[in-house]
């Protein structure tokens, strides 16, 4: 088991869903229940994960949640996307949460590959 709060994954995920909910709060009000909520959900599924993950008693399990915050990367990405595309907020808004989503990817992936 590990100490999630320690993991550097953990941190920067953290300071991704807060980046995510501050571009959040600037989409259109009618998007509140839709992309808006979805995009949110995601975000804080990839911390989430991790600290779940770092619960669990085998590096089996961990690897497991770890996937499904790499997973959770991919959605924000794609989200992200759509609302640049539908115009809820600029491109350089979503491609800066884009590159950090990118990094955290790699950096859970590259966590992920250490255990065994």
């Amino acid at each position: 088991m590990h100490n999630f709060k320690e993991l550097k994954i953990w941190q920067r995920s953290m300071k991704l869903a807060e980046d995510v909910y501050r571009l959040c709060a600037s989409f259109p009000k009618a998007e509140i229940y839709g992309l808006s909520s979805q995009l949110k959900r995601c975000a804080v599924s990839v911390p989430s994960n991790i600290s779940e993950g770092a619960g669990r008693a085998t590096n089996a399990q961990f690897k497991y949640f770890l996937e499904v915050a790499m997973g959770s990367c991919n959605e924000i990405q794609t989200q992200l996307e759509l609302a640049a595309r539908f115009g809820f907020t600029g491109r350089e808004n979503t491609d800066t949460i884009i590159d950090e989503t990118s990094q955290v990817y790699k950096m859970i992936l590259s966590f992920y590959n250490t255990l065994h």
